[in-house]
């Protein structure tokens, strides 16, 4: 059946013939995210300028066609996955970077990679903190899509607090510009924060002014193991009471550790092997101050746990981290389908949250693991589960359903830095009532009355474990 969009896409390519591509390869690439949910799209359009852009998006919202934007596709949640067809727009090649270091600011483009940001900041003595897990391929577009957080948020922040202004274009291909690249700025209504995190539904963000800090030339690592991991949470509460104020505070929970000492092939401690742990890392720019605060950092330590190790050097530093880094691969010895949460909570309610995900585990007879940033209650829920055996993978729905219940009624949030995307649109109904919502759709309609922006995204309820997770090559996969 022909696509009602088929001679507005030759059109199209007509104009760009080399940078509008239909072939099956490319389009299979751009169909998913790293949800791993495929729609395929009509058409991919890989502007190399940004005077391409609106002509592009005047074409879609003159007749319809959804248009959805896309850097590399790192993102978990469907928000960069074209469900509804139509063109997808792919925005990597606009990737050039200037950082101004008078000003401490970094002017990028949406493709930029967040580590070639960090990098050229770091040449210059700045540097730009958010730091998801993805950093070295995902793109700064995205990231300020989805309001992207990382390690060092307890210390730093997420995306939000180091843009100042964003450049970009509404659905209808009008040209605009929120903020500014000054350090204040109090005029007229805030929707460069509206833009932030909004994934891409109410306008196409084609670069950014990014706020640059003094970068930390000092940093030291700990880690410390608990036999509960109430303790490892009571100890989180009591460093945050403290005048500390850790770069990293990372907390792994007794499931994950097992599975990060299998793949490493050794226990982190020879006492203990069955144990939670807390990665803390604290940083500065004086080596005096940094190493007054690691002797604060030391006391809370002794009194909270005797299994402790401090790295003497980047490369026992780099060891200490390789138990966080394999946290995510060796959840798969639990099951070959994840669901995996990244819920927020108040610092005061984790143990209430990891209490309930206990409760979990023994009702419904599913691995649950988690791990995650306990500087800011931000928790990654990982429930494991084999989607060939569907009444398992019921139990992982009803899991997933009672923990988003349980994060809401603790006063957290169902995304701390993923976002919403297809993953949890599920559960927008939870978060906010229907005045929320109603408003929330209202200002859609605004930005973009015909709908054409990522559509589906939201508002409309999305089970993803209906579709099935087949063998997925990323785009940035090498092999």
């Amino acid at each position: 059946m022909l696509s009602p969009w088929n001679s507005v896409t030759s059109e199209l390519k007509q104009r760009f013939p080399q940078h509008v591509h239909t072939d099956v390869e490319t389009l299979y690439s751009n169909s998913f995210d790293g949800l791993k949910i495929s729609f395929l799209p009509q058409a991919v359009i890989r502007p190399d300028e940004v005077g391409m852009i609106a002509p592009v998006l005047r074409l879609a919202n003159q007749h319809r066609i959804p248009v959805t934007t896309r850097g590399v596709g790192s993102t978990l949640t469907g928000a960069a996955t074209p469900v509804n067809g139509g063109w997808v727009l792919d925005l990597h090649q606009l990737s050039q970077i200037e950082i101004d270091p008078v000003h401490r600011i970094a002017n990028v483009q949406c493709g930029a990679v967040v580590k070639d940001i960090q990098d050229s900041a770091a040449k210059v003595g700045l540097f730009y903190p958010p730091d998801p897990s993805s950093y070295k391929w995902c793109t700064i577009g995205g990231n300020i899509a989805c309001n992207a957080g990382g390690l060092r948020c307890v210390k730093y922040g997420v995306t939000r607090d180091y843009v100042m202004g964003l450049k970009g274009f509404l659905a209808d291909g009008s040209e605009v510009e929120w903020g500014k690249p000054v350090r204040k700025f109090a005029t007229g209504y805030n929707l460069r924060d509206l833009w932030i995190g909004s994934e891409g539904t109410l306008g196409i963000i084609t670069s950014a002014t990014l706020k640059l800090i003094p970068l930390p030339t000092h940093r030291r690592t700990a880690l410390l193991g608990f036999r509960s991991e109430k303790a490892a949470l009571d100890a989180t509460l009591d460093l945050m009471t403290s005048t500390l104020t850790p770069s990293i505070l990372e907390f792994i929970d007794t499931l994950s550790v097992r599975g990060a000492q299998e793949s490493i092939g050794y226990p982190l401690f020879e006492d203990d092997s069955d144990i939670c742990v807390l990665l803390v890392e604290i940083d500065g720019t004086d080596a005096h101050l940094l190493d007054a605060e690691l002797n604060s950092l030391r006391r809370w330590m002794d009194q909270h746990s005797s299994l402790q190790s401090i790295a003497a050097s980047e490369a026992e530093a780099e060891a200490l981290w390789t138990v966080r880094r394999q946290c995510s691969g060796a959840m798969f010895k639990l099951g070959n389908s994840k669901l995996n949460e990244d819920v927020v909570v108040p610092l005061s309610k984790m143990q209430d949250l990891i209490a309930h995900v206990s409760l979990l585990r023994e009702t419904h007879h599913v691995p649950i693991a988690v791990f995650g940033h306990a500087g800011d209650g931000n928790l990654h829920v990982n429930i494991m589960y084999d989607r060939e055996d569907k009444e398992m993978s019921l139990r992982a729905q009803n899991c997933l359903q009672s923990l988003m219940e349980k994060v809401v009624d603790l006063n957290g949030a169902i995304s701390g830095e993923h976002g919403v995307g297809l993953a949890k649109s599920h559960f927008m109904e939870l978060q906010f009532n229907e005045a929320q919502l109603r408003l929330m759709r209202e200002i859609k309609a605004v930005f973009d009355p015909n709908g054409i922006l990522n559509p589906r995204k939201w508002f409309e309820p999305f089970s993803p474990w209906n579709y099935q997770k087949e063998s997925f090559r990323f785009p940035w996969d090498k092999h």
